[in-house]
């Protein structure tokens, strides 16, 4: 099984993409690094939402757990097993702090090579902290990107979805902020077209006052510049708006330079799935970090963790669009130098591969109707 999100799409010759060194750029992306979007918010362009402008719509299934992603070491035989898994709607976001944290319990006392299971986000992020840490590394993925769930993440760093109000412990939540700081602090050093990183604003957009968010909650530091809009200055057609500085990650150029990076440090990668723990116990390498995200649930039995499905629409790009906002229903749009990303689904225990077509036109109606109601205010 895949890990972290499961696609139904084209396939592609992801070792070929992997040497594509050339396209670092990114195309349609800037020479310069982009700023946060300063421009008056009474005059934000609007997206223009129509059935005809839809280049794809996608399905995904989040590996979430209600008490949140799981960090922890194990024994398997005589070798070290660390498991870093099960993000939600987190991936893109804490790979790199929950990389951090796995990487602290997996190399401690070690010498010799490392193995790491999947290749999306999570997978390559510890990777490439096992490298910089001095040891060698076997990625083994059933696949590689594009073919990644991370692929058709959306890529706002934000830990939305991460665990379920209540349901984390004490524990949790210290796991859970370490691994926010790190990960927000190692995205900002890689800001910048290579990675498609960049800043911009965000809004948020209510009926009613906003109750306390289990997530900002524990991370106020890391939402600079977040505030409520003035009625004078709010252009939405709702009447609670907060907005806040941050960064969208494009999963499409993000991971293909995590995995020519991979290469580029002398990493191996092994395209295979993985039956049963057996065969993992019978690999080489002393120390196996398991990255499989929605996989461990049959591989390692973890009935905890299960599928929050997902399902996107991306329209034309609009490079004039450089916000994101999300508003009451569920739906958000962030925009992308691949298109202008429309979700809004969180369905628990839905296994379901299939774009739902009645979801779809919910989805657009919604934002149709969102940027209808945009103003000059």
């Amino acid at each position: 099984m895949d890990r972290r999100l499961f696609l139904k799409g084209g396939s592609a010759a992801a070792g070929a993409l992997a040497l594509q060194a050339c396209t670092r750029a990114g195309s349609g992306w800037p020479t310069q690094m982009a700023m946060p979007d300063i421009s008056d918010n009474c005059a934000l362009p609007p997206v223009h939402v129509a059935e005809d402008r839809v280049i794809r719509t996608v399905v995904g299934l989040r590996p979430f757990r209600p008490s949140g992603f799981v960090v922890r070491a194990e024994a398997l035989g005589d070798k070290r097993l660390v498991h870093n898994y099960g993000h939600g709607g987190a991936g893109i976001t804490l790979c790199w702090g929950t990389a951090k944290l796995a990487t602290e319990l997996a190399l401690p006392g070690h010498s010799g090579p490392v193995a790491v299971l999947g290749a999306g986000a999570v997978g390559l992020a510890t990777a490439r902290l096992v490298q910089e840490a001095g040891f060698p590394v076997t990625i083994y993925a059933k696949a590689l990107p594009p073919e990644t769930t991370s692929n058709i993440a959306g890529g706002q760093w934000f830990p939305a979805r991460a665990f379920q109000k209540g349901h984390a412990s004490d524990a949790f939540v210290a796991q859970f902020r370490a691994a926010s700081v790190y990960a927000y602090r190692r995205y900002q050093l890689l800001a910048g077209a290579r990675y498609g990183i960049r800043w911009m604003k965000n809004y948020y957009c209510s009926d009613r006052p906003f109750d306390v968010d289990p997530y900002s909650s524990l991370i106020p530091d890391l939402l600079p510049e977040t505030r409520m809009l003035a009625k004078t200055e709010n252009p939405w057609p709702h009447a609670y708006v907060r907005q806040q500085d941050g960064m969208i990650v494009e999963p499409s150029i993000f991971l293909r330079e995590m995995l020519i990076d991979v290469y580029g440090a002398g990493g191996k990668v092994v395209v295979r799935p993985f039956a049963n723990v057996a065969e993992i116990a019978a690999l080489p390498e002393r120390v196996v970090i398991n990255c499989t995200g929605l996989g461990s649930r049959d591989l390692f039995g973890d009935r905890e963790l299960t599928a929050m499905r997902g399902q996107l629409s991306f329209l034309l790009p609009q490079p004039e669009v450089r916000y994101a906002v999300s508003a009451p229903g569920g739906i958000y749009m962030f925009s992308r130098t691949d298109g202008i990303l429309l979700g809004g689904t969180g369905d628990l225990d839905n296994f379901s591969l299939e774009p739902d077509m009645a979801t779809r036109a919910r989805i657009l109606a919604g934002h149709k109707a969102l940027f209808a109601g945009l103003r000059r205010c």
